[in-house]
């Protein structure tokens, strides 16, 4: 059973779609899903991960059924069939 995804503002453009179905792999992480998503959509993957650390970091919010990463297990927080996830644009000004 595939996952939910949905993005939210500027994701929107990028992804092309506000919501879609997504395949999950038994035991995968949101990292992974990251991963497989941005082989298929690669314009998502600077504005979702920030690959100029060392480690990726989330450039964008990330729930997993209504909880953001940060409170689970972060990027490594286990994906499940069935599952919604949501990526929210984090906006910075000055």
């Amino acid at each position: 059973m595939p996952v939910t995804l949905k993005f939210l503002g500027a994701l929107r453009h990028a992804s092309g779609k506000a919501e879609l179905s997504f395949p999950c792999k038994d035991e995968g992480s949101v990292l992974d899903l990251v991963d497989a998503l941005t082989k298929q959509a690669p314009e998502l993957r600077r504005n979702l991960l920030d690959e100029q650390l060392e480690a990726p970091k989330p450039n964008a919010l990330m729930l997993v059924n209504g909880k953001e990463i940060s409170i689970l297990d972060g990027l490594d927080t286990k994906v499940n069939d069935g599952d919604e996830i949501v990526f929210v644009p984090v906006v910075h000004g000055g």
